[in-house]
């Protein structure tokens, strides 16, 4: 039985208490069928209450610890060295249209290198978590990615450009690309459940452009410490501050990536 640390338990304790009240309010999205104004200020208050609970949660256990939130950015504290880096709740639009498939992610940054992760999908119950030389486990299984070597027998996981968002015609380029030479292309809405899946072995690899923090951080960890390779949809090692990102296992990396140059 995987055993977490006091540091990822406190991470596991605050996702589990913001999901809560996500669950709730999820659970009342179906009688919300009115304006569309009143669903999507329904989600913002939803976004925000998580928010305050991640941040009420983590600043009890670790005070100083500065915080990098998706809702209200960044609050320095005193302790220059560790950073929050939250989204309270990942895949907003699911959210909002009742489809269950979202999560809460929490990410630890000390001296810049991501040294712990939380990803919780509320709906499947699934607790995702990793400490940096640690290993990744879903609840409490130890998770690898998964080992197919070739690309036309994998599935990969993108975001789609939406309304106002995003570099469509590039992303057009990458799926013409990518889409004839593998088994499937998924797009399920959120970019934490992707990285989380491709650690666990269910998607075979991931790319997406025009990312935050708050997206990226916790995510990056799991794919790597279950295994796999994770760069920025270049090649590069800065995948937080460019905001794209590349995953998959040691032997479809560079063929994904090889995809995308391509596009370009």
């Amino acid at each position: 039985m995987a055993t977490q640390s006091a540091l990822l338990k406190v991470m596991s304790d605050a996702a589990r208490k913001a999901a809560r009240g996500l669950v709730r309010d999820f659970g009342e999205l179906g009688e919300l069928q009115v304006s569309k104004k009143g669903a999507a200020d329904f989600v913002s208050a939803a976004d925000l209450k998580a928010e305050q609970v991640l941040f009420e949660e983590l600043s009890k256990a670790r005070p100083g610890y500065s915080f990098l939130g998706e809702e209200r950015g960044l609050i320095e504290g005193t302790d220059k060295t560790h950073a929050w880096i939250v989204d309270p709740l990942d895949g907003t639009t699911n959210f909002l249209h009742a489809i269950p498939h979202f999560a809460v992610n929490i990410a630890l940054r000390r001296e810049g290198a991501v040294v712990a992760a939380v990803t919780f999908n509320p709906i499947a119950n699934e607790l995702f978590w990793a400490e940096k030389g640690k290993g990744c486990f879903v609840n409490d299984r130890r998770l690898r990615v998964a080992a197919r070597t070739r690309l036309d027998e994998a599935v990969l996981a993108t975001g789609i450009p939406f309304l106002g968002h995003g570099q469509h015609a590039k992303f057009l380029k990458e799926l013409h690309q990518v889409s004839q030479r593998v088994a499937g292309v998924r797009r399920f809405g959120s970019a934490a459940l992707d990285l989380a899946f491709v650690a666990a072995g269910r998607f075979d690899g991931y790319w997406e452009r025009d990312l935050g923090a708050w997206d990226l951080a916790a995510g990056m960890l799991l794919v790597t410490e279950a295994g796999g390779k994770v760069t920025n949809a270049d090649g590069g090692d800065e995948v937080i501050d460019t905001g794209t990102v590349c995953a998959a296992n040691l032997d479809l990396h560079p063929l994904v990536l090889e995809r995308l140059r391509a596009a370009a």
